[in-house]
C-alpha cells in the first residue's frame, strides 16, 4: 500500500509540473494595462458677457476663461483670433481647470450653433 501511495504521489507531481511551469511562463502574463482615457475638458457655453484683452480672458455668466497661444479658437468652421471674441456673441468653450482654479480654455467656438435649416423670412 505505501508503494501505491508513492507511485500516486509521483504520478500527480508528474502531472502538476507542466501546469505550475505554464502558470510561471512570462507569456502568460497578463497585458499591460492601458492607461485610462483622458478625461476631455469642461464645457463653458452662453453669451460673452466682458473680454479683457490685456488678461486674454473672456466671461460667461460667473465664469471667467483664459486664453493662450495653445488655445484654438474657430467663428464660423473657420481659424479666428482672440479679438473676434467680443461682448454679447455666443461662445462654446472647451477647458480644464488648474490647481488654482484657473479656467485654461482649450477651445473657444464663436457663434451659435448652425441651424439644421436656413431662417425663413418672416411674411
Amino acid at each position: 500500500m505505501t508503494k501505491t501511495t508513492c507511485l500516486a504521489m509521483l504520478a500527480v507531481a508528474l502531472i502538476a509540473t507542466p501546469a505550475i511551469t505554464r502558470a510561471q511562463d512570462a507569456t502568460n502574463t497578463p497585458a499591460a494595462q492601458t492607461p485610462a482615457p483622458k478625461k476631455h475638458g469642461s464645457l463653458l457655453h452662453g453669451k460673452v458677457a466682458a473680454v479683457d484683452a490685456t488678461a486674454m480672458t473672456f466671461t460667461v455668466g460667473n465664469s471667467t476663461a483664459v486664453v493662450s497661444s495653445a488655445t484654438k479658437i474657430t467663428k464660423n468652421g473657420q481659424p479666428a483670433v482672440f479679438a473676434d471674441i467680443t461682448v454679447g456673441e455666443t461662445v462654446v468653450c472647451t477647458y480644464k481647470k488648474d490647481d488654482a482654479g484657473k479656467l485654461n480654455a482649450a477651445t473657444v467656438r464663436i457663434g451659435g450653433k448652425k441651424s439644421a435649416t436656413p431662417p425663413t423670412a418672416p411674411q
